[in-house]
């Protein structure tokens, strides 16, 4: 028997409107960093006045995010950090509050940093439609692999975390990870997340793991 997933603290549900058409439901803190996003890349980007670069896309919403950081070497703490998007107005948001929360009040250390979660940043946001919580994962993702990124500049390569992933089909080498993003950008059932990574092709054994996955993935980040 499978249970229904709670909704991920920080998100809102659709909401109906007066006439009975569905909305989504967004904060005023959510709408005020859209239209005023914080600590975005206007200009032409010189790479060389910054000390680490993250990127991350995500096909669910079209974006690919990008982000750069100024580091201070000695208290590893983040005193700049700027970015670029396009898309979704909840990547926007998400990124914006982001990028405020990782520079206030001196900035956070790497460390602090990494320790930040898509809830939080859903919490100061007021929280975000279910079905928008991968967007909120889009930046959480960029910070981490910009702040990898420091640590390989500086050769610290012991405080470099990969993300961790499990091969599920030992005969593709497809990992759950795999099954993840084939989820976001789409693929929502078995036939289709097979079209994409080709998982179970000629291992038909791992074919009830997978469906398990793409059934934790679509309630994780689409509700």
């Amino acid at each position: 028997m499978t249970h229904k997933q709670e909704p991920v603290v920080g998100t809102q549900g659709d909401v109906s409107s007066q006439d009975n058409t569905k909305s989504w439901f967004y904060s005023d803190e959510v709408k005020e960093h859209f239209f005023n996003p914080q600590n975005f890349m206007h200009d032409e980007v010189n790479e060389e006045e910054y000390n680490a670069v993250g990127k991350v896309g995500s096909p669910a919403c079209g974006d690919e995010l990008r982000v750069w950081m100024k580091v201070d070497p000695k208290t590893e703490k983040i005193t700049d950090f700027k970015w670029k998007t396009f898309g979704c107005g909840s990547a926007i948001a998400s990124t914006s509050i982001a990028s405020v929360m990782v520079t206030e009040n001196g900035g956070l250390t790497l460390e602090e940093a990494r320790k930040m979660k898509p809830q939080d940043i859903m919490k100061r946001l007021g929280g975000l439609p279910q079905r928008k919580f991968h967007c909120s994962v889009l930046c959480d993702k960029a910070l981490r692999d910009a702040i990898n990124d420091f640590y390989r500049r500086t050769d610290q390569f012991d405080k470099i975390v990969n993300e961790a992933s499990r091969i599920i089909d030992p005969v593709s080498k497809v990992t759950d990870k795999d099954i993840e993003e084939a989820v976001l950008e789409g693929a929502h059932t078995l036939e289709l997340v097979q079209q994409k990574t080709k998982v179970g092709v000629g291992n038909p054994g791992c074919l009830p793991a997978v469906e398990e996955l793409i059934r934790f993935y679509k309630e994780k980040y689409f509700g």
